[in-house]
């Protein structure tokens, strides 16, 4: 893609976006560093029923418009968060795997608050297949519904020990042939402690390429199709980080900060929120909204402050 053709899918997607003025603010993350040009831009005007007709009547995006949009999201996405990283705590695959599987239904802080102590006393899956249910189940209660978790947390520890010599594979077919062990969770372990590209269609991922408009299915494994074939592999996995950074921080579920988005001119579902740049900036979080991350132990060029351990204030 040449830079004539980023210019005019701008123009484009400017056009399309339902109040934009053509003028963008500046978003300023907390950031240890001065931010990169052009980094944080976003519209600044409200829908309008108008604005709102004329969107609903725009010719259909083609294929190759929706490809080159959906590149340029991500590129800008890659300038605001240089730093996207997996928000869960782990030093090898082990930790990674079994902390992914708890973090169904809760936070990744919850789960970040948690794995300290569980791996402090089952450091390997041997250790791990052979604890107590009971001593186990009071570890992870913090997380929630934690009866179901130690069943898969003992299950999957017990088939690493028997059927992997108590190695967390490095194939999508046999990690998900483990104990509590889906597709999602797959991809995390084989982004992020193999280097297998991956996409983590999470809740987040989900919303996001919807709101975007880059597919319209709700079923997982649909989305994750759809979108592998809108980007190259190599960039599955930070694609995964960046969309789930952002969902967790600007484009939330309930009410998005639409008014203080980066990406607002991109985006096809802008006003869905707060478009009011002041009010929009009081949804931001984590080190959007200058509070404390999600990890204890976060990666030395994160620009926020790490999360208080299990109990803290």
């Amino acid at each position: 893609m040449t830079e004539s053709d980023d210019s005019a899918l701008g123009e484009q997607a400017s056009g399309r976006h339902a109040g934009a003025t053509g003028a963008a603010r500046s978003v300023t993350p907390v950031t240890k560093g001065t931010a990169k040009k052009g980094v944080a831009k976003r519209a600044t005007a409200a829908k309008t029923p108008a604005a709102a007709k004329k969107a609903a009547a725009r010719k259909p995006e083609s294929r190759v418009a929706l490809v080159r949009r959906a590149r340029r999201i991500d590129r800008e996405l890659a300038e605001v968060y240089p730093y996207a990283h997996p928000e869960l705590d782990f030093d090898d695959p082990f930790q990674l795997l079994v902390a992914t599987v708890l973090s169904a239904q809760t936070t990744d802080l919850r789960v970040n608050q948690t794995t300290p102590a569980l791996f402090a006393a089952y450091p390997t899956p041997e250790a791990m297949a052979a604890a107590d249910p009971e001593k186990l189940e009071e570890l992870l209660r913090p997380t929630g519904f934690f009866r179901a978790k130690t069943r898969s947390v003992l299950g999957l520890s017990a088939a690493l020990r028997d059927r992997f010599g108590g190695e967390v594979p490095g194939r999508l077919k046999d990690l998900v042939s483990l104990p509590g062990v889906g597709r999602k969770t797959a991809n995390v372990v084989l982004g992020n402690a193999f280097g297998v590209p991956g996409l983590t269609v999470d809740t987040h991922f989900g919303r996001l390429v919807r709101r975007f408009g880059w597919t319209e299915q709700t079923d997982p494994e649909k989305v994750e199709a759809e979108i592998a074939g809108i980007f190259p592999k190599n960039e599955w996995t930070m694609l995964s980080h960046r969309l789930i950074f952002h969902g967790r921080r600007v484009c939330h579920s309930r009410k998005p900060a639409c008014g203080a988005c980066p990406i607002a001119p991109l985006c096809p579902s802008y006003g869905e929120g707060e478009t009011d740049p002041g009010k929009a900036k009081k949804l931001l979080k984590y080190e959007m909204g200058g509070k404390p991350g999600q990890r204890l132990k976060p990666p030395a060029d994160y620009p926020g402050e790490p999360a208080p351990g299990l109990g803290a204030r």
